[in-house]
């Protein structure tokens, strides 16, 4: 299923992120420190970090089995390969 994924920014390290497949809609509250954004992909914009890393999150759980708020940074204590495999793919535009 194809999943429509938007970012928006509700604070300087808040951001609210939006996932629609089909009928189902699920919004996850994200925080996102400058430090993360550095770690897991200098030079990409915070909302590029984000999408890619929901589809990251989408191929191995269930949207709605995504935390509806958390750290980007918790991602990898459910998933050890997120640093390598975030860094890896290529950034995501609208």
């Amino acid at each position: 299923m194809t999943h429509k994924i938007s970012v928006e920014e509700t604070s300087p390290t808040k951001y609210r992120v939006t996932v629609i497949a089909g009928k189902t809609k699920t919004t996850h509250d994200v925080t996102l420190t400058s430090s993360d954004l550095g770690r897991y992909a200098a030079g990409r914009s915070p909302e590029s970090l984000l999408k890619v890393s929901f589809e990251f999150l989408l191929q191995r759980e269930l949207q709605e089995s995504i935390l509806r708020q958390f750290a980007l940074s918790d991602v990898e204590r459910y998933f050890p390969d997120y640093p390598k495999i975030i860094r890896a793919l290529p950034a995501v535009t609208e």
